[in-house]
């Protein structure tokens, strides 16, 4: 599909799905200059899957093209129909990957998540160490942060690099052989990842890659990660080493689980600022919706599609920009960890 068709057909989604909080609709010049950047085309469904007596199964397009289920419905009731709509039937130990965010930042609200973390018979909300200092540097400081955020009313948490690392390997990488991650990571049995989408002043921007990358890595992997596997300085290295490192270690993360993973962005409050900010900038777009997918390239790439084709989307698209975020996505790709071609379906439909 041509990219300006698809494009506006994203466009068309989100007017649909979000009337009377989104901005009118972009011209056909502006359409054609958002898909150039985000440069990746999307194939648009709007019908949910049908139903099912049972558990469903996870609804695949024709031809291995990964879905990505929407709503513009940003509530707890939205976030557990995007959920459902995978058909996802996590067992075992379920750990929920999220940032806690320090203290003043965006971070996920637990009236938002607590009933989707409540679904799981034995879940754990799991995160780890900062390694820039903050409120989340240290274990039991961390462990205050988690409480004063609600997060520990909701479900156990573990700081899951509060006993040192554990390594993955990473097959395919240009940057990295190894990644390092909490040492707690081996224990559970399925990850529900469950991403704030926003920017980030080093990466451009921030959803699931991210979260299995940065965010599962040890303080020391976080390091690791943001030198580009060199071992030098975490802000001086090279940018797109850094930007491919990331992608790198998620692939070392989505290998390791071997498919029992799936991936929540929550599009609201879109600063261009991320969680690990407590003065972050303060939006100046609307917020969008809940997407989810079996595949972080995807619904990654989705984000930064409605990202672009939303007319209020500058500041975010300038941060994602001067960061060369995209080439994250880029080097996902061609690594394996997922398809910058998917299907959105609307769920709002």
């Amino acid at each position: 599909m041509k990219r300006f068709t698809t494009l506006c057909a994203v466009l068309l989604f989100c007017l649909a799905g979000l009337a009377g909080c989104t901005p009118e609709a972009d011209s056909a010049s502006d359409l054609s200059s958002a898909s150039a950047a985000s440069s990746q085309p999307a194939v648009l469904s709007s019908q949910p899957p049908a139903e099912e007596s049972g558990t469903a199964e996870p609804a695949e397009p024709a031809g291995g093209t990964p879905a990505v289920y929407m709503t513009a419905d940003i509530s707890a009731e939205g976030l557990l129909e995007v959920y459902e709509a995978l058909g996802a039937n996590p067992t075992g130990h379920v750990a929920v990957k999220l940032s806690t965010g320090e203290p003043g930042s965006n971070y996920l609200r637990p009236e938002l998540i607590g009933d989707l973390v409540q679904s799981f018979a034995d879940p754990t909300i799991v995160e780890c160490n900062t390694a820039y200092g903050g409120q989340r540097a240290n274990t039991a400081m961390h462990y205050q942060v988690a409480e004063d955020h609600g997060y520990t009313a909701l479900a156990p948490v573990d700081i899951m690099d509060e006993e040192g690392s554990m390594t993955l390997p990473v097959e395919g990488g240009t940057n990295l052989t190894e990644n390092y991650v909490g040492s707690h990571f081996a224990d559970y049995d399925y990850y529900v990842v469950l991403s704030h989408f926003k920017g980030h002043s080093m990466a451009g921007f921030g959803g699931a890659i991210k979260n299995i990358s940065i965010g599962i890595a040890s303080a020391d992997g976080k390091a690791h990660i943001h030198s580009g596997g060199t071992g030098g300085s975490m802000w001086g290295g090279d940018q797109d080493a850094f930007l491919e490192s990331m992608a790198e270690a998620g692939k070392s993360v989505s290998d390791a689980l071997d498919g029992n993973i799936l991936y929540i962005n929550v599009m609201n409050r879109l600063s261009v600022d991320c969680d690990c900010d407590g003065s972050p900038a303060e939006p100046d777009m609307h917020d969008i919706g809940i997407l989810a997918s079996f595949d972080p390239v995807a619904v990654d790439q989705a984000c930064i599609d409605l990202v672009y084709g939303a007319e209020d989307g500058a500041s975010l698209v300038e941060r994602i920009e001067s960061r060369n975020g995209l080439h994250t996505l880029e080097h996902a790709e061609a690594i394996g960890l997922g398809s910058r071609t998917y299907e959105l379906v609307n769920l709002d439909a």
